[in-house]
């Protein structure tokens, strides 16, 4: 109860962002809210009403890992209020602050190699294996999407960031990575041994 507690309370501040978007009318963190409230929301209803089989279970594990969508309710809460502080028209993350994001990019390789390593442990793999493919799978998607950033900046001016700031934000998503895996290093050394 206390993790959908963690999860509860991120939605509560994901909603100050959502009225706060309502009255500033703006339509970017309205979305953005909006998709934030229903992702978190996914963890309190979905295993009450739904248990998948097959690859499926395997592929949404992280879903029903109350541990792993804690981190990840605490990350959005964080990110949405830092794109924008509710009650307010602060915009921490894109105007006032731009290096917010380095809070973003730590908790985003938290949980993003949280899910994958989750994910792969379902495949039962050996641990050497599931670490090593959520490394090249964490690396992967890291750099793709500041590859991709990189790309959209001609479309999307506010995002506009120099090559230092990528690696920049590849190392805080590495940093996290390394928390997680030492979140794991139980489970990890543990199966080693078996």
């Amino acid at each position: 109860m206390k993790d959908e507690l963690v999860i509860e309370v991120s939605i509560f501040i994901v909603f100050l962002g959502f009225l706060t978007a309502l009255y500033y009318k703006r339509l970017d963190h309205i979305y953005r809210t909006s998709v934030a409230l229903l992702g978190l929301s996914i963890p309190l209803w979905l295993p009450r009403v739904y248990q998948p089989k097959g690859i499926l279970r395997k592929i949404l594990s992280p879903v029903y890992d109350l541990r792993i969508m804690v981190v990840l309710s605490i990350f959005i809460a964080i990110h949405v209020s830092l794109v924008n502080v509710p009650f307010t028209t602060i915009d921490l993350f894109h105007k006032e602050w731009r290096d917010a994001d380095m809070i973003s990019h730590f908790l985003g390789g938290l949980t993003l190699w949280l899910m994958i390593f989750r994910v792969l442990k379902e495949f039962e793999l050996s641990p050497r294996d599931s670490l090593l493919y959520s490394l090249l799978a964490f690396y992967i998607l890291a750099i793709g999407w500041e590859v991709a950033e990189k790309l959209s900046e001609g479309e999307i001016s506010f995002i506009a960031e120099s090559v230092q700031n990528k690696v920049r934000d590849v190392i805080l998503d590495s940093l996290g990575m390394l928390v997680g895996i030492i979140m794991e290093k139980k489970g990890i050394t543990s199966s080693r041994q078996s």
